[in-house]
Formats: structure tokens, C-alpha cells, sequence
């Protein structure tokens, strides 16, 4: 480590909630600050956040969190070296050039309104819904960017307007976070990262630029686009007015991506990630491997504008802590998110009960749009523990299905190699839900002692492009797996082969229902 008073500063934008976290040069982290903000659903399947709150989250978490680290006794002021960015993806704002105003609310990644857009172009396109996957790595779906900017142009008046005349920019909330860091309309810097470009549809994953075919067959113009940058390199310097004036933004990932880097994940290493939904990453080095079982090709972490890009495949999972809220807000069994553990735990079993949270569709393997959630299985004998259960099997499950998928994809499905999964995320503090998790996929389950990983990677990324840290230091974790928690399957493999058999089965029963909310 090369300066060991050096401060690093990540801010984490994420789905439900904003935080600001402080790291010394040993990646400990000494400060945060976190604030949740609202969630809009104006419609069945619609999901959007106020750009404006999102911003002012960012900046009571920087000054909070400085706050706390000054009166702790750290000299946060002049030795704050740098500050990482990770952000939710393929959330969608459009905003105008010249007022700095957002022309409507961010539209969420898990959002469904597209849905109509998504056929419709799988009907005119030769390719159907794979007519991209080539270029980009990924399917049309309602999940990413592309499909909601086309959204926004062709039924918000006021952006089609801004579009025409030049005065819409178009970003993820990375694109617009950093906008306004560095200046908003007094010279802002309209940005992403290659990690954030890679969700959008309109990036090619060879050349990682915006690839010109795409834009011409949905008709986005290229003028409303960010440039496209490196995952750590310094962009540019914070302006006046917010809590880090002066200090340079050096890193930028995708919250996924971002973990991956933060669970110092190589080559043929996977990582999973329990937040609103789940999402594991299995890097593949330098090669782009295509999926046929449902998976996405992306971008890994590029760590350098001159640094070889490492590429990914994704499995992502639309619901997963998202269940938990779910039970806690709308139905009212449990009064915090904590309690889920309790009650699950007051149960062996979930009783014959399995719970498919289809809520807005199925991603990874399935990408079941049409589907719904449901909870079968139930009888007199079910209580509320056994569907506190069920909820927690379902994110097990859905992430056995996404590796399943992996191991496939890379030949490793008769191999005694399988995945060891890395896990991190708020959810992972549940040792029930890792406990499930290890004994669903019949292979260890490793947790780090920093289970924030997301954050930790975005500063990593800031920090090796300022020269705190080296890629050794980032990747050299064998001390932090010694302080690592291992969770080991302990359910045998053929109640594990019935009970897999079982959920497949309660999956299937989500096809076709999206008709019903009409």
C-alpha cells in the first residue's frame, strides 16, 4: 500500500437506498451513511424513482458520512484521495441539457412497461428476440436501457421534443450522478463506464462503443449518449457545492460489477450478490462466452482506459430481498426484514410449500415475462413460518438455477469443479438463508467479512486509479478469506434432487398469467 493515511470514498446508488462509505488504505471501512429514498409504482409492473431525491440522497451520505469520520479523529479533509461510484443499472433517466431538469421520473431496471415495445420489435426484427445478442450479449428484454429510452421518447412529449431539438441527454444513474457531481449545466461531464454501457442494448461488446446498427434499427439517436469510459481512471474533479468539492471521481462500475471486483473474483471465480434481487457473475477472463441456457454475456471490469477487458456471465434474478420487503410491507407478517430469519428458522421445513416470486416476470434462465408470482403447496398445517420459509428457498433456488445454467454453459456440469459461490449483500447476514443456499446447490457457500462488497469494489477502482492501491493489493485476498465464513450443504442429495424437482415443477405453474391483472 502506498500511502497509508489515504482515505478512499465510494458511493453506492442503489435500488432502494443511497450510501457514502469512507475506507482507510487497508480497505477497512471508517465511516457511512445511509438513506433510503421513495419507490413509485404508478402502475401494475411499473417501477420509477425521482432523479432529484436521488441526488439529494448522495449528498446528505457524503456529508454525513465526512461528518462521522472527522469526529472520529480522521483527517478526512485533506487526505480523501479519491471517490468510487457504483450505481443500480439499466435505470433510465432523460434529462434536459439546458435546465439540468429530468424530463420524467428514472425508470427502474425491473420496470415492465416496455413490454409491448419488446414484442413489437421481436416481430419486426429478423432475428426476433435475439436479433442484438451477437453485437451486445443480451436479449431484448423490458430489463435493460434501450428498451426504456425508446419508452420515453415514444410516449413522454415533453422528451421526444428535447430529443429533436438536441437538448436530451440520456443516462444510468451512474451518467446522471456524475453530470451533477462535476458541474450539471456549468460543464458537467456526460459519462459511463463500460460495465454500465454493457446493460444498455446499444453497446458492442467487441469494440465497447456504442454500435452504430443498433442505434440505427431502434432509431436513438447517438447525439443524446454518454462517452464511454474505463471502470478506473480519473474523470474528472467534484464541483463546487457539494460535500467533496475538488476531489476526483476515479472509479465507476456497475453495482454487480463492482462486487465481482470487490470479492477480488478471477477467472472462472463466481459471485453472487443478495440485494432487491440477486445477481451472480462468473468472470471469463478475456473471452466473451455465449450462453445457450439463458444467461447474458457482459463486461466484468475494465481497469484502465490501456487495461485488457475482462468479460462475464451474468445470471440475474429480479426478486430476491425484494420477497422479504414484500412479506414485511404489503402483507404484514413480519415488521422488519431481521424477523424473516426468526420465523423460518421456527420450521424444519417449508411443509410442501414453494413460493415463486414471479412479481414482474422471470429473468435468468427462464425470461418469462408472462410470469406471475404464486404460492402453492398450501394446507391447513401452513403457517406463516413455513411461507417466511418459502420465501427464503425461493432466492436459494433461483440462484441453484442460474449456476445450474453457468455450469453448463462452461462444461463444468459433470465436474467436481463446481462454482465454490462467493456471497455478499445485505441478505447475507440471514446464516439461514446461506445455510439453504449452500445445501440447494450441494457445494460450499463462502461469506466475506465485509459483506458490502459492492461498495468496496467501486472504491478499489478509485483507488487503483490513484495510486493507493495496485491490482495485487485488490486481488491478493487470501487474508480476507481467512476471516471469510463458509457455509456447507449439509441436506442430502437425494432430498436435494426432490426438492429442486419440486421447484421446477412450482415454476412452471407462473407461465401465462400475466393476462390475469387485466
Amino acid at each position: 500500500m502506498s500511502n497509508k493515511t489515504a482515505f478512499i470514498g465510494s458511493l453506492d446508488q442503489g435500488t432502494t437506498s443511497t450510501r457514502f462509505i469512507i475506507y482507510d488504505s487497508t480497505t477497512k471501512p471508517i465511516a457511512s451513511h445511509q438513506v433510503e429514498f421513495n419507490q413509485f409504482c404508478p402502475r401494475a409492473g411499473w417501477v420509477e424513482h425521482d432523479p432529484m431525491e436521488i441526488l439529494e440522497s448522495a449528498r446528505i451520505c457524503m456529508a454525513k458520512a465526512i461528518d462521522k469520520a472527522t469526529a472520529d479523529g480522521h483527517n478526512v479533509d485533506s487526505e480523501l484521495k479519491a471517490i468510487g461510484l457504483t450505481n443500480q443499472r439499466e435505470t433510465a433517466v432523460i434529462w434536459s441539457k439546458s435546465s439540468g431538469c429530468p424530463l420524467h421520473n428514472a425508470i427502474v431496471w425491473m420496470d415492465i412497461r416496455t413490454s409491448a415495445i419488446c414484442r413489437r420489435l421481436e416481430g419486426e426484427l429478423k432475428g426476433g428476440r435475439n436479433h442484438f445478442l451477437e453485437t451486445c450479449g443480451l436479449p431484448i428484454s423490458t430489463y435493460f436501457s434501450a428498451m426504456k429510452i425508446l419508452w420515453l421518447m415514444e410516449n413522454v412529449e415533453e422528451v421526444g421534443k428535447a430529443v429533436k431539438s438536441g437538448d436530451a441527454m440520456f443516462g444510468t444513474i451512474d451518467t446522471w450522478l456524475i453530470w451533477n457531481l462535476t458541474g450539471g449545466i456549468k460543464g458537467g461531464l456526460h459519462v459511463t463506464d463500460v460495465s454500465n454501457a454493457s446493460r444498455t442494448m446499444l453497446m458492442n461488446l467487441k469494440t465497447l462503443s456504442w454500435d452504430e446498427q443498433i442505434l440505427e434499427e431502434l432509431k436513438i439517436p447517438a447525439g443524446i449518449l454518454p462517452k464511454i469510459i474505463s471502470n478506473s481512471e480519473i474523470v474528472g474533479n467534484i464541483a463546487i457545492g457539494w460535500p467533496t468539492t475538488g476531489i476526483p471521481i476515479a472509479g465507476c462500475l456497475g453495482d454487480q460489477h463492482a462486487a465481482m471486483l470487490g470479492q477480488a473474483c478471477k477467472k472462472w471465480e463466481a459471485k453472487c450478490t443478495y440485494g432487491t434481487g440477486a445477481f451472480i457473475l462468473l468472470n471469463t477472463g478475456d473471452e466473451t462466452v455465449k450462453s445457450s441456457h439463458g444467461l447474458l454475456s457482459t463486461v466484468a471490469f475494465k481497469l484502465g482506459p490501456q487495461a485488457p477487458t475482462s468479460y462475464a456471465l451474468e445470471g440475474s434474478i429480479a426478486i430476491a430481498g425484494a420477497a422479504v420487503q414484500w412479506l414485511r410491507d404489503n402483507l404484514g407478517i413480519i415488521s422488519s426484514a431481521r424477523d424473516v430469519e426468526k420465523l423460518a428458522a421456527e420450521v424444519d421445513t417449508t411443509g410442501g410449500v414453494y413460493f415463486v416470486p414471479a412479481f414482474n416476470g422471470l429473468f435468468a434462465p427462464w425470461w418469462r415475462e408472462d410470469a406471475r408470482g404464486v404460492c402453492i403447496g398450501i394446507t391447513r398445517y401452513t403457517t406463516k413460518s413455513h411461507i417466511c420459509r418459502a420465501v427464503l428457498e425461493s432466492i436459494c433456488f433461483q440462484a441453484r438455477d442460474v449456476l445450474e445454467s453457468m455450469n453448463k454453459d462452461v462444461g463444468k456440469e459433470d465436474s467436481a469443479s463446481k462454482f465454490v459461490l462467493r456471497v455478499d449483500g445485505g441478505a447475507t447476514i440471514n446464516n439461514l438463508l446461506m445455510q439453504i443456499q449452500a445445501d440447494v446447490l450441494g457445494t460450499p457457500v463462502v461469506r466475506p467479512a465485509d459483506i458490502e462488497t459492492t461498495a468496496l469494489g467501486a472504491a478499489c477502482a478509485a483507488g487503483l486509479a490513484v495510486g493507493v492501491w495496485t491490482e495485487d493489493d485488490i486481488f491478493s485476498n487470501s487474508e480476507r478469506m481467512k476471516i471469510a465464513t463458509t457455509f456447507q450443504p449439509k441436506l442430502p442429495d437425494e432430498q436435494r434432487k426432490k426438492r429442486v424437482d419440486s421447484w421446477i415443477k412450482a415454476v412452471s405453474t407462473t407461465f401465462n398469467l400475466a393476462d390475469l391483472a387485466l
